[in-house]
Parts: structure tokens; sequence; C-alpha cells
């Protein structure tokens, strides 16, 4: 009896041990299909309308073509109109004035709000809310809010300078002043995801080095310089990257308030491709200047993951 039952329970096991292979390879099959059956409509989508038109951008920027009448192949010669056009040069200061200005501002800012909702205070959920609600609305409608606000006839900008019995301003109806007010307005709905990026690198940074610091004598500005600041320099990494991709590409902020006036003072590149391609029908020139932009971009983007990574702050 003994013998049967070390028997029975030693082979028991075996059969438990001699699954088929088939089964859980079938059940892997069975779950990547059923995987890419509901995430393969949405990939072709979203591929097909990034890569297609992307290509044919490409095709597109060699000719001369109206969207109406035949292309007319020109080779390179697109490319090379742009070293020589006046309204090109004038659009790529613009949006170099503009990414200077808003770059460093919506990381010092983020930076700084960050550190303030970092601390323990009453209804600080309530106030890390209302600094990312901007972030959600939506560009145009932040766009066509601010329009009425910088109004300077009736907005609420000037009414507030009026109290304070400063001059009035002309915002965005003033060459020298509106890109400086579109500036300002992106940052007001920019600065909330540049907030909660730093909130969440700020919760991870170790607590003991901070300790460790205070213990040996370090005041607080010493503690965020020399510790809170070298642990958020990855993160300060990607947001240059994030922010500098985003001004570089400001359309629709742009179209809602200024419309790249008054005298072209707002014409970002964006802005000039849209009027290239959508208002005199240059199509091939236009998509022309969107590649060159493309290509700036990612050189910047690659200049500055390249710096970070040799300074030992890598983000990606």
């Amino acid at each position: 009896m003994t013998v049967t039952f070390a028997a029975s329970a030693g082979t028991q096991p075996a059969r438990h041990q001699q699954p088929s292979g088939r089964r859980p390879r079938g059940r892997t099959i069975r779950r990547t299909l059923t995987g890419w059956a509901f995430a393969g409509p949405a990939t072709i989508i979203v591929v097909g309308l990034s890569i297609f038109p992307a290509v044919w951008a490409f095709f597109i920027a060699r000719t001369r073509w109206n969207g109406i009448a035949p292309a007319t192949d020109v080779g390179w010669r697109n490319y090379e109109r742009v070293v020589q056009d006046p309204d090109m040069g004038a659009a790529a200061q613009h949006t170099v004035v503009l990414t200077a200005l808003f770059v460093p501002s919506a990381i010092l800012l983020g930076i700084l709000i960050a550190i303030a909702l970092n601390q323990r205070i009453r209804l600080i959920g309530f106030y890390r809310t209302c600094i990312f609600v901007p972030y959600v609305a939506s560009a145009a409608a932040t766009g066509i809010l601010a329009s009425w606000v910088f109004n300077p006839q009736f907005g609420g900008a000037n009414a507030i300078l009026s109290r304070l019995g400063l001059p009035q301003q002309q915002f965005l109806e003033s060459p020298s002043q509106a890109l400086v007010v579109v500036c300002v307005i992106a940052l007001w709905g920019e600065v909330g995801f540049a907030t909660v990026v730093y909130l969440a690198a700020l919760q991870d940074v170790p607590k003991e080095l901070i300790e460790a610091a205070i213990v040996d004598g370090a005041g607080r500005f010493k503690v965020f310089l020399h510790v809170t600041m070298p642990a958020l320099r990855p993160v300060t990494v990607f947001m240059a990257i994030w922010e500098t991709i985003t001004a570089l590409q400001m359309f629709d902020l742009i179209y809602t308030t200024t419309r790249g006036g008054p005298l072209n003072s707002t014409q970002t590149v964006v802005y000039y491709v849209y009027e290239l391609a959508f208002q005199t029908q240059r199509l091939g020139y236009g998509a022309a200047v969107a590649y060159l932009l493309f290509a700036v971009t990612m050189l910047l983007t690659l200049a500055v993951i390249g710096y970070g990574r040799r300074g030992g702050r890598e983000a990606f």
C-alpha cells in the first residue's frame, strides 16, 4: 500500500507537469488578436493621418501647385526660395523671440508654483486643480477670451490699469506689444502642465538627502540649489524640449487673437505656412517651409537631449 501510494503520488504530479504546449500559445495568439482587434482600427487611423500627409507633403514640397491646376515639378527650388524670402525671415525672427520669451518663463513659473503647491496647506487640492484647469481648456477658447480681456477699448486689463492710475495700453493692437501679450496668454494656459510635472518631480526627491543637508547646516536656499535642482534636471530637459516644440508650433492662439497682426508682428512660421497653403494657395512652397520647420524642431530636440546626456541629466 505504501509503495502504491508513493508511486501514485510520484506519478500524479507528472501528469500536471506536462501541459499541452498548444494551449498557452493559442491563448497568447487569441489575446494578441483580441488586443489588435480593439487597438488596430485606431492605430491605422492615427498612422494614416500622420504618416500619409507627411509623405505626401514631401512630394508636394517639390512642386508648384495651387491645389486645383496640375502640379509642376520644380525640384528643390522651393527650399532655395526660403532663404531669399523676407517674409519668411520676419516670421522666423518672431518665432525665435516668442520661443525665447515663452520657454524660460514657463519653466521658471512651473518650478516656483510647484514649490508653492508642494507645501502642506489647507485646500491644496483645490489650488492644484485651479492651476491645471487653464491647460485643459481649449487654446482657441483661451484666445477668444483673452482678446476680450486685452481689448484696448473695453477690456478688463485696461480697466485695471486705469484703477491703478497707469496709462492705457494697446496690447494686441500694438506691433511692439502684441507678441509679448501672446506670450503671456500662452503662459496662462501652459504653466499648469509645467507645474504638474515639476510637482510630481518634487515629490520624488529623496527626503533623506534634504534632511541630511539640513542637519549639515544648509539653509532652504542652499538645499534647493544643491539638492532639489540637481534632482529636477532630467525633468527640466524634458520640459525644455516640450515647451520649445509648443512655442514653435503655436498656431491656434495666434489665429484666435491677432491673425498674425498687427502689421505681421505676430506672424510666426506656423502661421506663415497656414497663409501660404490656405490663403494664397502656394501649397508647394508652404510644404517646403513646413518641412524646414520640422527639421529645425528635430535638430533642437536632439541638441537638448545630447546636452542633457553629456551633463548627466538624461530625460529620455
